[in-house]
C-alpha cells in the first residue's frame, strides 16, 4: 500500500490524533512514521504504542523574541532537512500534518520534494502553522463549518477528531475499581491540559476544604511541569473521610473521564473530543492565552451545542465553586448535558480520515516539485 508520514508531536491534542490515524492506516495496509517532539510528554505517550514507529524530530514554537525566533528557525531547518532525507529513504508517498510548529518543517519539506501533503486542523479557529499551509496542501480537513479565508472550498472537508482505538467510554462502576474509588463518592475530575493549568492546580488547593464539606472527592492531574502527585484527606460535614488525589499525569485518560460526575477543564479540541466520547458532564475553561483565542472558540461551540457550561480563568476565584456545586448536585441537569453530548458522538473520525486520505491519493497525480517553498500565497 502508502508509505505515509505523520508530523503530529508537541502537544497531547497533536498527537494523540496522529496515533489515531496511524491506527486506522496500518488496519488498511499502509505504512506510517510519526514525526513527534523531544518534549516529555510526546515520548512518555508514545511508549505505550510500540507497534507503531515515532520519529523524534527537533522543532520550537515560534515565540516573538530574538531567542524564541532563532530556536524557531533553528528547529524548522533541522527538521525541514531531516524531513527530506527521510522521504527519500522510505520513499514517502505522502505527509499529514496535525497542526503547529511541528507540521511546518515536514511539510514545506515534502512540497519541495513533490510529495503531496494534507493538513488536519481541529480547533474551531485555524492556526498560523495551517493557515500558511493550507493553499500549499493537497487537502485540508477542518471541523464542521470551519473555513479558512482563501483557501478553496474544493479542497476543504470537514470532519472531527480523531481518537485512539483505545479510546472509548467504559461503564462508572468499572472506571472507579480500577482507580480505586468507591461508587458513592461524587468525583470531580479537574484537568489542565498534558502541560497542567497552574491556575486550576491552585483553584483546586484553595477550595479543596469546601469541596470536602460538601462531599466532593477531587481527582487532579497537575501536569508534567509540577510533577505533584500524592493524596489528601479531609474530614466531610458528615464526618466521613474525602479523599483527593493529585497526579501528574495520567495516560488513561479514558478511564478518568468515564468515572467522574463532572471535569473542570482547558478546551483543547482533543480535551474535548474526549469528553464528548465518555459523555461526562463538564465545565469548560478556555486557556487565556491560547493563539488567537481557539480554545474559547472550542469551549463556546461545545457551549451551544448544549455539551458544556463555559466558565472564564478570571473568574475563576468568584464562580467556579458555584458553578461546581449546581452542576454535581443537579442531576437532571447533567442528564441533559450528556443526552447532548451522546448526540456529537457521530463518527470513527480516525477510520474515516483514514479511507478519505488513501482515496484521495490514489485519484492525485504527481505534483510538481516546488523550490519557492517559502513563496507568499496571493
Amino acid at each position: 500500500m502508502k508509505n505515509i508520514i505523520i508530523a503530529c508531536g508537541g502537544t497531547g491534542g497533536h498527537l494523540t490524533p496522529g496515533i489515531a490515524l496511524a491506527q486506522s492506516l496500518e488496519e488498511l495496509g499502509c505504512s506510517t512514521w510519526l514525526f513527534i517532539s523531544q518534549k516529555q510528554v510526546d515520548s512518555r505517550l508514545a511508549s505505550k504504542y510500540p507497534e507503531l514507529t515515532f520519529v523524534p524530530m527537533s522543532g520550537a514554537p515560534l515565540v516573538k523574541t530574538t531567542w524564541g525566533i532563532i530556536k524557531f528557525i533553528k528547529g524548522f531547518l533541522v527538521s525541514f532537512l531531516r524531513s527530506r532525507s527521510f522521504f527519500r529513504k522510505i520513499d514517502a508517498d505522502a505527509l499529514v500534518g496535525f497542526g503547529g510548529f511541528s507540521s511546518f518543517g515536514p511539510a514545506l519539506a515534502a512540497r519541495t520534494c513533490g510529495i503531496p501533503f494534507y493538513v488536519h486542523e481541529a480547533n474551531r479557529v485555524v492556526g498560523k502553522a495551517v493557515r500558511f499551509l493550507a493553499n500549499r496542501a493537497q487537502k485540508v480537513y477542518f471541523p464542521a463549518g470551519v473555513n479558512c479565508p482563501g483557501v478553496s472550498i474544493e479542497k476543504i472537508s470537514h470532519i472531527g477528531y480523531p481518537l485512539r482505538s483505545d479510546f472509548r467510554r467504559i461503564p462508572m462502576e468499572r472506571a472507579r475499581k480500577c482507580l480505586g474509588i468507591s461508587m458513592s463518592d461524587k468525583l470531580l475530575l479537574v484537568l489542565g491540559g498534558s502541560q497542567g493549568a497552574s491556575s486550576l492546580n491552585n483553584w483546586v488547593k484553595n477550595n479543596l476544604s469546601h469541596l470536602a464539606e460538601d462531599g466532593i472527592s477531587v481527582y487532579c492531574l497537575t501536569g508534567l511541569k509540577e510533577q505533584n502527585s500524592g493524596t489528601v484527606q479531609l474530614e466531610g460535614i458528615g464526618g466521613e473521610t474525602i479523599t483527593s488525589r493529585f497526579v501528574a499525569f495520567s495516560d488513561q485518560m479514558h478511564i478518568l473521564l468515564s468515572a467522574a460526575n463532572l471535569v473542570i477543564s482547558r478546551a483543547g479540541a482533543g480535551s474535548i473530543a474526549e469528553i464528548i466520547r465518555c459523555r461526562v458532564p463538564s465545565i469548560l475553561i478556555p486557556y487565556p492565552f491560547a493563539a488567537d483565542q481557539h480554545q474559547l472558540a472550542n469551549a463556546n461551540y461545545l457551549e451551544a451545542k448544549g455539551g458544556s457550561v463555559v466558565c472564564t480563568d478570571g473568574t475563576i476565584a468568584d464562580k467556579l465553586l458555584l458553578e461546581v456545586r449546581e452542576l454535581m448536585f443537579n442531576e437532571d441537569f447533567r442528564a441533559v448535558l450528556r443526552r447532548n453530548l451522546y448526540s456529537l458522538d457521530v463518527e470513527d473520525v480516525s477510520s474515516v480520515l483514514a479511507k478519505d486520505l488513501l482515496k484521495n491519493l490514489s485519484k492525485s497525480k504527481s505534483i510538481p516539485v516546488y523550490t519557492d517553498l517559502l513563496e507568499v500565497s496571493s
